[in-house]
């Protein structure tokens, strides 16, 4: 019934473009790479024209580059325009909205971002009901079906305050939540007794709050039993993966997106790498110079955005790093591939060199390798010095310590102080999320 009548209603009653761009890109996902390709360049040359024609701030940096827009064909054509930056962003958003749209009009989103900066972001309607497809498409690659309830482990859940939000929330948008500002025994036992009331199809949530439920769930007769589980908003580490399917008993299905630009990434049920949203997004992956990355080589995010005409994302550095693929999937969809996520910019340490390493590399080469490390967050405070906030399990003791601190100099530099700290649990960012790995210098 949800599928069929009260989703298809709900769109007529918005006059929405949402399952009407669900279709297309069920369609569209299956088409050769070439024609993904032309697809995207159609859109990038009506966006840069709409952009310069619009926007103050791109009038001004195609000007100071010397690029025509009307000569824009390909991404290649936009290799001299600056990247986009949170910067950027902050100092001139007035001018970076088209003057198209009244700011009243549009649909704002504010994140915290990773250095806990607050940036403000806008998109029009019709974008967002596409972006809002487009989640649909890969929530679809994990086994859940449109028309299923969602059961979300998610912080600062929203809470229906209209009487239209409610008879929706009623009718279509179905949703259990289980807050992550306050797991606790009673919150988990709360969220399961709700899963049983409502059958969700699909567990969604923060990777490493997915983990935190599974721990919380192995070993006793739950019963939550999704079709699919989707992980999303932060790294998801091999062993957590590990736990939440053994947990649960389906696959996690990893996707990657920001606020700014939304769904970017999202494995198929091949598990074999992310596909990237090629119908929304053009993604570059680039070395410190500016030049494209290799397949297999890891370099800067960059997105541009082809269907949020209200403020357009042209090469916005997304600050996170990747790696770009050269394989096919075989799932047989066109959308190129991407290897993997390495971490956000702001979570790579600096080693006694100068050279920076992946946060997720240092925690799967310690959390994960030594007994008695239950959690761990790792904070670099000044060049060699670095506070380890660590939430110990059983069989912790002074051996493990010493095995972290020689784990962390082989690392990062055997000049580098490590401070370690035993706390009862590792606080989350205001959105809910954990980060493994903070650089402050």
């Amino acid at each position: 019934m949800v599928r069929r009548v009260f989703e298809p209603l709900w769109d007529a009653y918005e006059g929405s473009v949402r399952l009407k761009t669900l279709a297309e890109l069920r369609q569209t996902q299956y088409w050769l790479p070439a024609d993904l390709r032309a697809q995207q360049d159609r859109r990038l040359r009506a966006m840069v024209r709409h952009a310069v024609d619009t926007c103050l701030f791109y009038r001004d940096r195609f000007a100071a580059v010397g690029i025509d827009p009307a000569s824009v064909r390909s991404m290649a054509d936009l290799q001299g325009l600056p990247l986009l930056t949170k910067d950027d962003i902050r100092g001139n958003l007035d001018r970076i909205l088209s003057t198209n749209y009244r700011r009243d009009d549009l649909v704002p989103a504010k994140t915290g971002g990773s250095t806990g900066v607050s940036l403000q972001v806008y998109c029009d309607r019709p974008g967002v009901e596409m972006r809002n497809a487009a989640a649909l498409r890969s929530d679809e690659w994990s086994g859940w079906r449109l028309g299923q309830p969602h059961g979300a482990v998610w912080g600062n859940p929203p809470v229906a305050t209209t009487f239209k939000n409610r008879v929706r929330g009623h009718l279509k948008d179905r949703y259990i939540y289980l807050d992550t500002m306050k797991i606790d025994t009673a919150a988990i036992d709360e969220f399961v007794r709700q899963w049983h009331d409502l059958r969700p199809g699909l567990l969604f949530g923060h990777a490493h709050s997915l983990f935190i439920l599974a721990e919380a769930l192995e070993g006793t007769d739950h019963g939550v039993g999704p079709s699919g589980i989707v992980a999303t908003s932060m790294m998801l580490l091999p062993s957590e993966r590990t736990v939440i399917e053994r947990v649960f008993g389906v696959p996690v299905t990893n996707r990657y997106g920001c606020e700014e630009v939304s769904l970017i990434g999202c494995e198929c049920e091949q598990h074999n790498g992310m596909h990237l949203n090629a119908d929304h997004n053009i993604v570059e992956f680039l070395r410190a110079d500016g030049t494209p990355c290799d397949p297999g080589e890891d370099g800067r995010i960059v997105v541009t955005e082809l269907i949020n005409f209200g403020m357009p994302m042209i090469r916005y550095e997304v600050g996170d790093r990747g790696v770009p693929s050269g394989r096919t999937c075989g799932c047989g969809r066109g959308l190129p591939l991407m290897e993997t996520i390495t971490g956000r910019t702001a979570d790579f340490l600096v080693a006694e060199g100068g050279f920076q390493v992946a946060g997720i590399s240092i925690i799967e080469n310690s959390l994960t390798s030594i007994p008695g490390l239950r959690q761990m967050q790792i904070v670099q405070e000044a060049p060699l010095d670095l506070q380890v906030n660590l939430v110990p399990g059983p069989g912790y003791d002074d051996t493990a310590e010493r095995e972290l601190t020689a784990s962390l100099h082989s690392m990062l530099g055997a000049g580098m102080t490590v401070r370690i700290n035993l706390v009862e649990k590792i606080p989350q960012e205001k959105s809910g999320k954990y980060r493994f790995t903070i650089c402050r210098i």
